[in-house]
């Protein structure tokens, strides 16, 4: 019985096995720098929109810090008014021959209102801070991406550079590290609500109510609408 390996590879030349494996390779360069490059851009896109908004929602939340961190501290007015009364009390004890005795203060202590505001309002700026962190650093490995797999022209070597970078990316688990960014953010928007309806507590109670609604309906909109566009997404994909 003749060797069918043998009879099937002496069909083909050398230069023929040659120039079909270069079109596999050219057809495989193609589909995987259409999937790549969409997705790339599609990250690239998505970061630039994550640190356009924390760098919006940093600035707005550093002027309720500025003005809430005073909470913190004794209030300067009340300690001038409190050192000029304790003078006054000194003279007319001096002019009355009398021994001044400096009245006890206590020390000051913030409310618990004030803690938890401030608590949840500098965590929230941490965690928008680290999402415009990590936004950076993947809009900077995104365009790195996309420069090494244009670096060479040989078809093979770029096949060779697209399935490294590929493994690499789920090695590292990049799409879990691009999936986290927006729930940072999220639990940032979370932390920066709470911290306001605990800073409107003590100042009026139906103010924090109002507040409390309009949060309540906008959080459950954006739950809808991501809830839609995850169903779309998976619908259509």
């Amino acid at each position: 019985m003749p060797d069918s390996g043998k009879g099937f590879k002496g069909n083909y030349s050398k230069a023929e096995n040659e120039e079909a494996c270069e079109k596999m390779w050219y057809i495989y360069v193609g589909e995987a720098e259409r999937y790549d490059t969409a997705l790339v851009n599609s990250w690239k896109a998505d970061m630039k929109g994550m640190l356009i908004f924390s760098g919006l929602f940093s600035a707005s939340l550093t002027s309720f810090l500025i003005e809430s961190y005073k909470t913190l501290q004794p209030d300067s007015g009340i300690l001038t008014v409190a050192a000029i009364s304790q003078v006054s009390q000194q003279l007319a004890a001096i002019s009355n021959s009398r021994t001044f005795v400096p009245p006890t203060q206590a020390p000051f202590t913030p409310s618990t209102e004030s803690l938890v505001c401030n608590a949840l309002w500098f965590i929230s700026l941490s965690l928008s801070l680290t999402c415009a962190l990590l936004a950076t650093l993947v809009e900077q490995w995104a365009q790195e991406f996309l420069h090494k797999t244009e670096m060479r022209p040989s078809t093979v070597c770029r096949a060779r550079i697209f399935s490294y970078l590929y493994f690499g990316l789920k090695r590292f688990r990049m799409h879990t590290t691009v999936d986290a960014i927006p729930f940072l953010l999220h639990a940032s928007l979370l932390l920066f609500f709470a911290g306001l309806v605990t800073f409107l507590r003590p100042v009026n109670h139906i103010m924090m109510y109002l507040i409390c609604i309009a949060l309540s309906s906008s959080m459950a909109s954006s739950h809808c609408v991501r809830s839609s566009s995850w169903t779309v997404r998976i619908a259509h994909p």
